[in-house]
C-alpha cells in the first residue's frame, strides 16, 4: 500500500481493496535517507490499524540494503540501515519485515550467505523484540542470492537456536517460477523440496503475483493473476491448500490507471478460488 500523504493513510487503502493484510514502506526504498517518526504519527498509524480492521501489518526493507556486501563500507551502512528498519518497524507495531538475502557482488556466494546471516546475528542481538524478519526467496537475476530454498536454509542454519524462530520465509511466486521452480507442472514436488529443505513451518508470508517472466527466466517482473505464465492454477492451489490457509498473503501486482481497481480485480479473484 501506498503510504502518500502519512504512514497512517495506508490502513485505509488497504480496507478500501477489502483487504486485512497490509505491506508498505516504513521510508522511501531507493533513498538511504531515514524518516523521522514523530509519536503523533505513530499513535495515528496503530489507531488506523485497529479501526480499519487490519489483522497483519508489515513492512518491505529498502532495496539498498544488502547485507551480503563483500564491500565492508557497504555491508556496515546496511547494517545500520536494517537496525534502524527493526527500530521503525517496532515503533509502528507491524508483525514483520521482509528483506532480500542481498549480493554477492564479488561472485562469491557461500561467503555472500554467511555475511547475511552475521549481519542479521548482529541486528537481532542489539534488537531484542524485533518483528519477524522474512527471508524472501529471489528470482535470481545477476549475484542476488536466495533464489534457493537451499541458500535461504543456509542462512538461516547459521543463526544460533535461540534465535532462529525470529526468521521465517516469504515466498514470491513470480521469483519462485523465474528461479526455476515449477508451481505449474510441479506443484506438489516445489512444496515437498521445501518441507524437506527448509520445513512448511518456516513459511511466514506469501507474494501472490503472476509471473512476465518464462520458467528459469531469472526475471523479476510481476503481472497480474492469471495474465502471466503461471496462470491461474498454481493460484488456485495455493488458496485451496490446507496447509496454507492460515498463511498471510500479499499481493504486489502491476497497479495500473486505477490501482484500487485492479487490486480488487485481483484479490477478488483469488478469493473466488477459495469459495469455488
Amino acid at each position: 500500500m501506498s503510504t502518500r500523504g502519512g504512514l497512517e493513510q495506508a490502513p485505509r487503502r488497504a480496507r478500501s481493496v477489502e483487504s486485512v493484510c497490509l505491506q508498505l514502506f516504513t521510508k522511501q526504498p531507493s533513498r538511504w535517507a531515514d524518516p523521522i517518526l514523530k509519536e503523533m504519527t505513530l499513535g495515528r498509524f496503530q489507531q488506523e490499524v485497529r479501526a480499519n480492521g487490519i489483522r497483519l501489518a508489515g513492512s518491505h526493507d529498502s532495496y539498498l540494503v544488502n547485507l551480503a556486501s563483500p564491500d565492508s563500507k557497504l555491508l556496515e551502512r546496511s547494517v545500520d540501515a536494517f537496525r534502524r528498519e527493526l527500530d521503525r518497524c517496532t515503533a509502528l507495531g507491524l508483525d514483520f519485515v521482509v528483506t532480500h538475502p542481498g549480493n554477492a557482488t564479488d561472485g562469491d556466494r557461500v561467503s555472500g550467505l554467511e555475511r547475511n546471516a552475521d549481519a542479521l546475528i548482529q541486528v537481532l542481538a542489539e534488537a531484542p523484540k524485533p518483528p519477524k524478519v522474512l527471508l524472501e526467496l529471489t528470482a535470481g537475476a545477476g549475484h542476488a542470492l536466495g533464489c534457493s530454498f537451499r541458500e535461504l536454509a543456509a542462512i538461516i542454519r547459521r543463526i544460533p537456536a535461540e534465535s532462529r524462530d525470529r526468521i521465517g520465509v516469504c515466498v514470491d511466486t513470480c521469483h519462485a517460477f523465474a528461479a526455476g521452480y515449477d508451481l505449474v507442472n510441479d506443484y506438489r514436488g516445489v512444496w515437498d523440496e521445501f518441507e524437506d529443505v527448509l520445513g512448511l513451518d518456516r513459511l511466514g508470508l506469501f507474494h501472490l503475483n503472476d509471473s512476465k517472466g518464462a520458467l528459469g527466466s531469472r526475471k523479476d517482473r510481476h503481472e497480474n493473476i492469471a495474465q502471466g505464465t503461471l496462470g491461474s492454477e498454481p493460484f488456485r492451489r495455493i488458496m485451496t491448500d490446507p496447509r496454507f490457509l492460515h498463511i498471510p498473503k500479499i499481493i504486489e501486482t502491476p497497479k495500473g490507471k486505477d490501482p484500487v481497481a485492479v487490486d480488487l480485480a485481483n484479490l477478488r479473484l483469488l478469493r473466488s478460488f477459495r469459495q469455488g
